[in-house]
């Protein structure tokens, strides 16, 4: 996933504390596959002592012809992934196999652990334009891969409805999402990859066994990352077996229950 170096941000100018002006350093990065070259700038100012990014602009060319320059439209908090790891953060690569690749920006919002989304630039051969689309990983990022070879280039990542919602943040799992980019938008196409499944809910279970000398809520946030996963293999009756057989906590009906509601208001179960 995106490796993201972590900063505490306070928005001291919402406290109506008076902003300084501030000597901006120029920071520029740049991406190209093919014939599609990308350029990320932006300043970096300290503003009460806190790293603030300005003028956050994307430049795009096809064969060296200006088709796209902007400043992006984010928030005043919002930092370009750029502004924490210098290189990374800007991508050029071709998602969908149609020869025009694609341009993706990632961009954190600053806090403990959350939150990253990505700006997506698509080409409209028709209008000679980009078109932005956004997808956002919440508390996760994600990497690029061809999972099967096609050419078309999958979004790995992991389920973040899953953080706080059988324990604190620390505590959570996550199980996995594929996700891949489709007509401008994000199509969840994980249950078409099983092999990776497996190999998550592998992992979550030894990871429950990790933690399963804690017991309580140390476990409750993996048991449901793993039950998740399950029902994407359509093996949720043995996966229910395992998590009633190895949970005896003494909410385990109230858990049962809140952990069956969720996984139906998330798409997991019917």
């Amino acid at each position: 996933m995106m490796s993201l170096q972590t900063i505490a941000l306070i928005g001291l100018g919402m406290l109506g504390f008076a902003v300084s002006p501030a000597q901006a350093e120029e920071f520029t990065t740049t991406a190209q596959q093919g014939n599609v070259k990308a350029e990320l700038s932006y300043e970096k100012v300290l503003e009460n002592g806190i790293p603030q990014a300005r003028n956050v602009r994307l430049k795009i060319q096809r064969s060296r012809r200006s088709i796209f320059d902007q400043l992006l439209k984010i928030s005043e908090f919002d930092r370009p992934l750029a502004f924490f790891t210098g290189s990374g953060g800007l991508t050029v690569q071709d998602l969908n196999g149609d020869n025009n690749p694609e341009v993706i920006t990632d961009i954190f919002t600053g806090g403990a652990h959350c939150c990253t989304y990505s700006l997506i630039y698509q080409y409209n051969p028709q209008q000679k334009q980009y078109v932005e689309s956004r997808a956002n990983w919440g508390n996760l990022g994600y990497r690029l891969r061809d999972l099967d070879g096609n050419g078309k280039t999958e979004f790995y990542s992991a389920d973040d409805r899953f953080a706080y919602a059988f324990t604190s943040y620390a505590g959570s799992a996550f199980p996995v999402m594929i996700l891949r980019f489709e007509n401008g938008s994000m199509v969840d196409v994980t249950r078409q990859y099983p092999k990776q499944i497996y190999g998550d809910a592998y992992r979550l279970w030894q990871t429950y066994q990790e933690r399963s000398t804690s017991g309580g809520d140390a476990t409750k946030g993996v048991l449901a990352a793993y039950l998740a996963d399950k029902y994407l293999l359509g093996q949720q009756e043995d996966g229910w077996k395992r998590v009633e057989n190895v949970y005896q906590g003494s909410d385990r009906s109230e858990f049962f229950g809140s952990l069956r509601k969720f996984l139906k208001e998330t798409g997991y179960a019917k």
